[in-house]
């Protein structure tokens, strides 16, 4: 059985449709549902909701608490990681990881969405299937995953005309 950690931080893939405002938000994190629906017989999923906030509000403490978080789940075994974020600032945290775990055994997978999950045309799930394949088979580094592709972390930007990841 192939254990993956999942750090969950909020983002667009988190978000809920809030009827007293009328907007979009980050209020509980509903992640852990959509893993139910998901057939992984040989997987073991271990999930650390550590915030869940939209990435444009996450601050250098928020970027630290995900590498601690990381580093936690490192030191607790050898497995990829996971973690769902917001795409605005997703290249950003990754950058801060691989800056600071050099010595990296396993991949990190950042990935999220463009529209939330539950939402009709929403690519949050098939974003979160793709990063817990591509955990498993990628070699250590830090990527982002996203729309079908997987970006070396160094060489990913959001283009926001396009709502995508291109290469850099």
């Amino acid at each position: 059985m192939q254990k993956i950690y999942i750090v969950t931080t909020g983002g667009t893939i988190e978000k809920v449709y809030s009827e007293q405002t009328g907007n979009v938000q980050n209020l509980d994190s509903k992640i852990d549902r959509y893993f139910r629906m998901l057939r992984l017989p040989d997987a073991e999923i271990a999930v650390t909701h550590l915030m869940n906030k939209d990435s444009l509000e996450m601050t250098d403490a928020d970027r630290a608490s995900v590498l601690s978080a990381v580093r936690a789940r490192l030191r607790a075994g050898a497995a990829p990681v996971v973690i769902t974020h917001g795409t605005d600032t997703m290249v950003e945290t990754g950058l801060l990881l691989q800056k600071n775990l050099p010595e990296l055994q396993v991949p990190i997978v950042l990935t999220g969405a463009m529209t939330p999950l539950g939402f009709e045309g929403s690519d949050g799930l098939q974003n979160l299937t793709e990063s817990l394949l591509a955990a498993r088979v990628l070699p250590a580094g830090v990527y982002v995953v996203m729309h079908n592709q997987v970006f070396p972390v160094d060489r990913v930007r959001k283009d926001r005309e396009l709502a995508r990841f291109v290469w850099k």
